[in-house]
Formats: structure tokens, C-alpha cells, sequence
């Protein structure tokens, strides 16, 4: 096999990883046979569209086409009040617009909270709802169109290509250079192919653009968020092995990369969108003393770090299920309440305990007088709110019933009354 072949093998297989499960999703794909790790979020992985490099406007910077049929699909009122504005040229005035705006604002911001035309509101993402009660929210989410273009060329300037570009909404995210090792080069090559042949000056490239450039192999993956020629620094993105760097190596009995994960879960369409909203941070530099430069970059996470937030919030949804569950399949007995003819009172309890064991049990907030021959004195809901379930409740001192008795026992105060 030439190393041309070797290397347009990997990329096909990356490709046909992003297509499966959707329209255009490659014939006799091999990955529909294998066992699939679980997606995160409901959407299978894949369901990208696969697009053209022609498809690519490279002084917008977008797929046209996409944007388009994202907004009318999913804002059609708004369009119509944009193009009473614009007339025949809306298609072209909105394209501007948004191509201006991510310049400005960058990608990210302009994912999240869209833009603003002539006094219409676009959104161009739209993140997945917090229940699936809403029947439109649902459709909207999943409206969001993702595709991927291979060796898209980028450049206004010369024909140079990138070996992988992803799309939001017609608006590129993720870049990537391909490497395989049967062709003698490695990641490291695709790091340094970033650093010396991807000009940052290009529009495409430039800070705030894409979220993210990762370099792959199928051993490992390394990700930066700023191209700087030289000075570009890659870090990890790898699940680590046996307790050390990279990634666990493929079990005999399955097919496929060890950095398959990359697109089979963090590029999967869920995961995309609850980077965009969640994990992806924009921050401001700072100097020495500690005052903003005015100079802004992205903060992509960490392999562990997203893997480790996800699983936690995975965690607490079951257990809440769980303990719901438990909560209501108690035995009867254990949730049974007092017999009409019982005594007992399930009112907090008041009454001063007598000894300092059981100063706790009374200050408890779930104590209970549950005496069923002689009933303490309860807390009724007109009692002052000072009285906490941590404090002692107040008692009158002697010298104080004593003057009360002297003053009832007179005859002044008898005759008074």
C-alpha cells in the first residue's frame, strides 16, 4: 500500500465515523458491524453531512448553503422580517453580517448568543433542552446541521488544504491534520505541519475563528486553540494508558484506532454542542501586576477533564433516579401513619430535655414527641421564630414567677380586675 493510500485509509475511516448513522453515511461501513461505544447525549454518533470543498466560501469563511438552510429552517419568521429590510440581497447582507460578527466577537460568543440584524435576532445554535417535554425545542435541537469537508482548501492566497475541517451551522469549529504512521509520520509531524505551514494570518485561522486544531494518528491526538506559527502549543487530548501517557491499544477482537473516541464521542453532535455551551471558556489576559491586556484566547478542556465532569453529572442523574425510586417502593409499614385512635404526635418536639444525652435528640430538627400515654407539650405554629431547632427554648426565672405571684395574690391587683 503507497503511503498516499495509507493516509487517505485513516482519513476515510474518520470520515465515514462522523457520516454513519446519517444520509450520507458511507456503503458497507465496516463501523456499523463493530461494537459502537456508547454517545454521549441522545443522538447516536455520526449524522454529519458530508459537503464539498467547493461547498466552501473561503473569503466568508462559511458554507453559505448551510446557514441559510439552518436559519430558514428554524427561524423562518425572523428571515422574512429581514428580508423586508433587504429585499433580493438578504441572503447576501445576512452572510456578511455573520462573517463580520465572528471576526469581531469570534465563533464562540456568536454560537451562543447569535446575532442581531436590522433589528432581528438570529440564533445559530441551538443547545439541547433540558427535558424533552417541549416537542419544539426538540425539533430545533435537532435542526443543528453538522458536516465535514476533507481537504478543504482554505486559503484566498495559494491551494494549500486542510486534511479535515467540521461545521456547525455552516460555521467551521474544529480543524484537523491527519498523519498515519505507515507513511513514516507521526503526530508530531502534524504538530509541526501547524507550526510552519498554517499561516494563523489567514482568516480561517486566525484567534477566535475555530474553537479548536487538533493533530491525529491513530495512537494519539494532541489540541490547541491558537495558531502562532513557532510559539503554537499542542497539548494532550488522550484517555492515558495503564495509569501513564496515551491510549489504551485496540482489543484484539475489535477493529478501529485507539483514537477512535475522538470521533466517535467528543465529536459526536451532543457532545460538540455541550462544548460549545459548557466547556469551551474565552478569557482575557493578564500581565504580571494583574491587569487585562485586552488580549483574548480560548480554553479547550482536558481529555480527563471533560471525561470526568460527564461522568459525574451521569452519576448524580442515576442516583437521583435511584433514590426516587427507593423512596417510593418503601415497605408499607416503614411509610405507615399513626391508627385514628393513637395518641401519638408526629409534631416537633419543644419540651426541655432533662439531660445533656439528650440535648442532641432534641435539638434535632426531625425529633418527634411520639408517646403514646402521656403527650409532652408540641411546638404550635404561633411560637416565635428565635425559637430555632438548636436553641434551648426561654424559661421564665424564679424571681420572676415569684413577683408574678405576689402581684396576682394582692388585693390591688384583685380589685383592678
Amino acid at each position: 500500500m503507497s503511503p498516499e493510500i495509507s493516509e487517505r485509509a485513516f482519513e476515510e475511516a474518520i470520515e465515514c465515523g462522523l457520516l454513519q448513522h446519517g444520509p450520507d453515511a458511507c456503503a458497507g461501513d465496516a463501523s456499523a458491524v463493530r461494537e459502537t461505544p456508547p454517545p454521549y447525549g441522545d443522538a447516536p454518533p455520526g449524522g454529519y453531512r458530508r459537503r464539498r470543498p467547493e461547498d466552501y466560501d473561503r473569503a466568508l469563511c462559511l458554507l453559505p448553503h448551510d446557514v441559510v438552510d439552518f436559519v430558514l429552517a428554524t427561524q423562518p419568521k425572523e428571515w422574512r422580517k429581514l428580508e423586508q429590510h433587504h429585499g433580493t440581497a438578504v441572503r447576501e447582507q445576512f452572510l456578511k453580517r455573520l462573517a463580520a460578527e465572528i471576526e469581531r466577537r469570534g465563533a464562540l460568543d456568536v454560537l451562543r448568543n447569535g446575532l442581531r440584524d436590522s433589528g432581528c435576532k438570529f440564533r445559530l445554535a441551538w443547545f439541547r433542552p433540558a427535558s424533552g417535554l417541549n416537542e419544539e425545542t426538540r425539533r430545533l435541537h435537532a435542526a443543528n446541521l453538522f458536516a465535514v469537508v476533507r481537504q478543504l482548501r482554505y486559503s484566498t492566497k495559494n491551494e494549500k488544504s486542510l486534511d479535515l475541517v467540521l461545521f456547525l451551522n455552516g460555521m467551521p469549529i474544529f480543524t484537523a491534520e491527519l498523519k498515519n504512521p505507515l507513511t513514516g509520520q507521526n503526530v508530531e509531524d502534524a504538530i509541526r505541519q501547524y507550526q510552519t505551514d498554517r499561516d494563523p494570518r489567514e482568516p480561517l485561522l486566525a484567534d477566535g475563528r475555530c474553537l479548536a486544531h487538533f493533530a491525529v494518528d491513530p495512537d494519539l491526538v494532541y489540541v490547541t486553540t491558537r495558531l502562532a506559527g513557532a510559539r503554537t502549543r499542542f497539548l494532550p487530548f488522550n484517555q492515558g494508558k495503564f495509569g501513564g501517557a496515551g491510549n489504551p491499544p485496540v482489543p484484539p477482537t475489535r477493529k478501529g484506532y485507539a483514537t477512535a473516541y475522538l470521533w466517535e464521542e467528543t465529536w459526536s453532535r451532543d457532545s460538540v454542542l455541550d462544548l460549545v455551551r459548557q466547556f469551551i471558556h474565552e478569557v482575557e489576559e493578564e500581565d504580571e501586576k494583574g491587569r487585562k491586556t485586552g488580549r483574548r484566547f480560548l480554553i479547550f478542556p482536558r481529555y480527563q477533564q471533560l471525561d470526568c465532569v460527564r461522568r459525574l453529572v451521569a452519576d448524580a442523574r442515576a442516583r437521583a433516579r435511584g433514590s426516587a425510586t427507593s423512596s417510593s417502593t418503601r415497605p408499607a409499614a416503614a411509610r405507615a401513619s399513626p391508627s385514628p385512635g393513637s395518641r401519638t404526635s408526629s409534631r416537633p418536639c419543644t419540651t426541655r430535655p432533662t439531660g445533656a444525652s439528650s440535648i442532641r435528640s432534641w435539638s434535632s430538627p426531625t425529633a418527634a414527641c411520639s408517646t403514646a400515654s402521656s403527650r409532652p407539650r408540641c411546638a404550635s405554629s404561633s411560637r416565635p421564630s428565635a425559637w430555632s431547632s438548636t436553641s434551648t427554648p426561654p424559661r421564665a426565672s424564679s424571681r420572676t414567677l415569684s413577683s408574678r405571684a405576689r402581684r396576682s395574690s394582692s388585693p390591688r391587683s384583685r380589685s383592678s380586675r
